[in-house]
């Protein structure tokens, strides 16, 4: 996968594509990232990137002019005609899901403007394919989020993890959050490892902890239920647990 970032800050990308995940990818040849710098497509000495809004209100609001020239640039189709599809991080953009991940980590290319200050020129929309938001709060500007994508991004491309099976385990993965893991010793402070994890027999285990997964979701995120998959075992357990919801939508 190729990757491009439009971003006032190239060097807070260094770090975290140095590291873990990310650099396993690029090592692998399984993602190449590139860094552009919106101050490269000013066109004034200062390069100014933002100016004071219309209409009054706090804060800056970026020019559409480098951003739209970084877009253009940075976007420009591949030598087989294929243009990165074209991400704006923005506090009021969809929100970023696992499937949203899953949908993006299908495609060739994608690139990621990173927006600043109270937000970008409102016609630069029309030179991005969607606004994405990793959460119902805001940051200081779009780079932070846009490595929580590529990371959720990256870590479902094929051959990026050890374990081919890991991502299909994740919280949110099968629409419920994962439950509890445990690991040696068997005993920790008076704490032990529940015996059926240890027990050996895969369909008790696997039975374990899809109802841990059952009840932490209901006891965290019982929102989730709404639209998870359940079976009737499912139904029965939740129900036992106090979950009053409706057995079919």
């Amino acid at each position: 996968m190729k990757v491009h970032v439009v971003t006032i800050f190239p060097e807070l990308f260094g770090g975290p594509l140095a590291t873990g995940v990310l650099r396993i990818a690029r090592e692998q040849g399984a993602l190449e990232v590139a860094i552009h710098n919106l101050r490269d497509h000013t066109t004034d000495r200062h390069l100014v990137v933002d100016d004071v809004p219309y209409g009054g209100g706090q804060g800056m609001v970026m020019k559409p002019e480098p951003l739209v020239a970084a877009i253009e640039h940075a976007g420009a189709p591949d030598a087989s005609g294929v243009r990165p599809h074209r991400i704006l991080l923005s506090a009021r953009g969809a929100r970023f899901t696992q499937a949203s991940a899953a949908a993006l980590a299908a495609l060739p290319s994608l690139l990621f403007v990173c927006g600043r200050y109270e937000g970008v020129d409102e016609r630069v929309t029309a030179w991005v394919d969607e606004e994405l938001s990793i959460g119902d709060y805001v940051l200081s500007g779009g780079e932070l989020a846009a490595l929580v994508v590529l990371d959720a991004v990256v870590r479902l491309l094929p051959g990026v993890l050890g374990n081919a099976a890991s991502p299909a385990d994740d919280s949110f993965a099968t629409g419920l959050l994962e439950g509890p893991q445990y690991t040696r010793p068997p005993e920790f402070r008076g704490v032990r490892v529940p015996d059926v994890v240890r027990s050996g027999d895969h369909a008790a285990v696997a039975r374990w902890r899809r109802e841990e997964a059952l009840r932490t979701t209901l006891a965290r995120r019982p929102d989730l239920l709404e639209h998870a998959r359940l079976d009737d075992a499912d139904r029965r357990f939740l129900a036992s647990l106090g979950w009053t919801g409706a057995r079919t939508r």
